[in-house]
């Protein structure tokens, strides 16, 4: 075969191929595409609920008498919540920003891209009005004490997430478990912001409470866990879309959730050790220094995914986002 057919075959092969892509691309979604996009949708409304939350009270604020363009209800945050949060990194507030804005972006994205298909937004609409909205939030200096979807001062937070990205011999999609990283943080009820200032009582700036402080790393291995849980969420649904274009919708924004999530397991891993019991729920919680003296699995500083056994242990290990096995 002469290169100049080879060429004109290739050619025309990459057009059919493009063509069918704009095909599959374009008009109406079928319903598990749909479905998939829907679901996603629902997921991204709470996280913006959640981070929403967060960035009232621990975000960067807009100047007085402006509001924010980016993520709604600023009103001057909580300095001192704030303050114990950069214990874990000074760039904490502009970083909680950000993450809201991100997942206020793909909740909106999402709705509109059903919507200019033909796709229903019904569900996705209850979900973001009044309806669902019924839980108390915090009371505390710079919350707008709106009615939540989700609640941020009961929490009980698996930290396995931590071990399962530093272990290279297990793998949850080969039936693997991995043991917490935060002593009694995944058992109990504990309050990630303070619920009123209560919470921040007895604190100064550059001298939080030790309450304050496991409020605040309470938070940092929040926003990780949050945040692994879409940096596997994604992928795992892209197995299942059957249109190019949702795929790369499923494939587009799946890697932001992975960058929130390694951005928030590196500061996780800064807090200081502290052991606090709530006064309120009689939850305790100790936190110990990750930065010295762990095993691998516990190390603060390997953020990047141990390689880890993939499909079957017949294979080399390779470096991984785990889980993503759909059934």
């Amino acid at each position: 075969m002469s290169a100049g057919t080879a060429a004109v075959i290739g050619g025309a092969f990459l057009t059919t191929e493009s063509n069918l892509s704009a095909r599959q691309a374009g008009g109406s979604l079928n319903s598990g595409d749909a479905a998939i996009l829907r679901f996603l949708g629902a997921i991204e409304i709470l996280e913006s609920d959640l981070w929403i939350q967060y960035a009232e009270l621990g975000g960067i604020q807009p100047a007085p008498g402006t509001t924010d363009p980016e993520v709604p209800g600023l009103s001057g945050g909580n300095p001192l919540y704030t303050d114990a949060l950069t214990i874990l990194d000074m760039d904490m507030p502009q970083y909680i920003h950000d993450n809201a804005d991100d997942e206020i972006t793909h909740a909106a994205f999402i709705h509109a891209y059903l919507a200019a298909h033909g796709a229903s937004t019904a569900e996705l609409d209850l979900l973001n009005g009044k309806k669902f909205r019924t839980i108390p939030g915090s009371t505390a200096d710079g919350s707008s004490g709106l009615l939540r979807l989700t609640n941020l001062t009961e929490l009980s937070v698996d930290t396995s997430f931590w071990t399962r990205y530093r272990s290279d011999s297990g793998n949850p999609d080969l039936g693997d478990t991995f043991g917490q990283a935060v002593t009694g943080l995944n058992v109990g009820k504990h309050t990630a912001i303070p619920r009123s200032n209560a919470d921040t009582a007895g604190s100064s700036i550059g001298h939080p409470t030790d309450h304050l402080k496991a409020i605040a790393f309470t938070a940092g291995f929040h926003f990780a866990f949050i945040e692994q849980g879409g940096t596997s969420l994604y992928p795992s649904l892209a197995q299942r879309v059957t249109n190019s274009e949702v795929l790369r919708i499923l494939l587009s924004i799946g890697p932001t959730e992975t960058m929130h999530f390694q951005t928030w397991q590196d500061k996780a891993g800064n807090a200081t050790p502290v052991s606090d019991t709530d006064p309120i729920t009689g939850a305790s919680v100790t936190f110990m220094d990750l930065t010295q003296g762990q095993p691998e699995t516990l190390q603060a500083n390997l953020i990047m995914p141990e390689p880890c056994p993939f499909l079957s242990r017949k294979f080399p290990i390779c470096s991984i986002i785990r889980p993503t096995q759909t059934k």
